[in-house]
């Protein structure tokens, strides 16, 4: 009987996302909009890979970092939006079970792949500026390919712990998730059972990584320009150059996740527009920050533009 009554409990197989909007001109309207940013995101940040990629002057490690955190942005746009975007011609916006608990997964992967690494970009700048003379045999590639392997550990730890017992949550009636993707407060909100345990469990485990992560970049970034404003080298500018780009970034990223843990599981309606801004517009606006104030970079796109019109020149 019991397994009877937990196979009757299981009902829903499918999801309804509520979107942005309801209104058809507006979200004929959202279908252009988004269409762009999201075309601009991934060619932007696959951009700077093979910028990174082609030109040896960017063989180094700070680059190698920001072409890992330009893979991550390329995946943290793609997980939902499309989705999104194709679901603005739709008039029933569903979603798979198994696809609702995949954008759950990787939303949380990549988020937490991200905010380790701007920790391991904090730690380069750190040993780049505070420790010039060690920079080359700390920041070797082993230890580079090793800090990236870390970030991408504890991204996919990180969501395998909410994975694990969301995916085992008796959703038995109410479907409807209030935004363009599976939000895992939301889903939460569904489940057939009394989820204040859960909520906590998940406030701690996203917002644990979240503050470690933010206090070690509070820290780095604290000291390094701390030893900047001591150095009167000619060097100084570009370095607080570069940690401006840095420092810009870290307040795009968590910026928005600082106001979701205040208030974790209250709706607003800012939350759409969050949500957004994390997932569309934070991987449009990094390649332009990171482009914009970097001279190297600049210079590099330049040279691989005018070597591909070459290219085609000689055909």
């Amino acid at each position: 009987m019991q397994s009877v009554a937990h196979t009757n409990l299981v009902l829903v197989t499918e999801f309804i996302l509520l979107g942005l909007s309801s209104s058809q001109d507006i979200q004929l309207f959202l279908f252009f909009f988004f269409s762009v940013f999201y075309g601009a995101a991934v060619l932007g940040n696959i951009l700077i890979i093979l910028t990174v990629i082609t030109d040896s002057r960017l063989h180094s490690p700070m680059y190698f970092l920001l072409s890992n955190l330009s893979f991550i942005d390329v995946c943290q746009a793609t997980f939902a939006t499309p989705k999104m975007i194709a679901d603005f011609l739709n008039e029933h916006k569903t979603i798979t079970f198994q696809g609702c608990m995949s954008q759950i997964f990787f939303l949380h992967v990549f988020g937490g792949s991200e905010m380790v690494l701007l920790v391991a970009m904090a730690y380069d700048r750190y040993i780049a500026i505070c420790k010039p003379l060690h920079y080359i045999t700390v920041m070797s590639r082993r230890v580079c390919t090793i800090l990236v392997g870390v970030s991408w550990t504890i991204g996919i730890v990180h969501s395998a712990s909410h994975l694990a017992f969301t995916v085992n949550l008796p959703f038995c009636g109410p479907n409807k998730v209030d935004n363009f993707f599976c939000d895992l407060p939301l889903v939460i909100k569904l489940a057939c059972l009394e989820t204040y345990v859960l909520e906590i469990l998940v406030l701690t485990n996203s917002g644990l990584l979240s503050l470690i992560c933010f206090l070690l970049l509070l820290i780095s970034y604290t000291i390094i320009l701390a030893t900047v404003h001591q150095q009167a080298s000619g060097g100084t500018s570009k370095a607080l150059s570069t940690l401006s780009a840095h420092i810009t970034v870290v307040v795009l990223f968590f910026g928005p996740l600082i106001f979701i843990y205040i208030w974790p599981f209250e709706s607003f309606p800012i939350d759409k527009f969050i949500s957004v801004f994390f997932t569309v517009f934070t991987p449009v606006l990094n390649p332009m920050v990171y482009t914009l104030r970097n001279k190297d970079v600049k210079e590099a796109m330049k040279k691989l533009r005018n070597r591909h019109v070459g290219s085609k020149q000689v055909f």
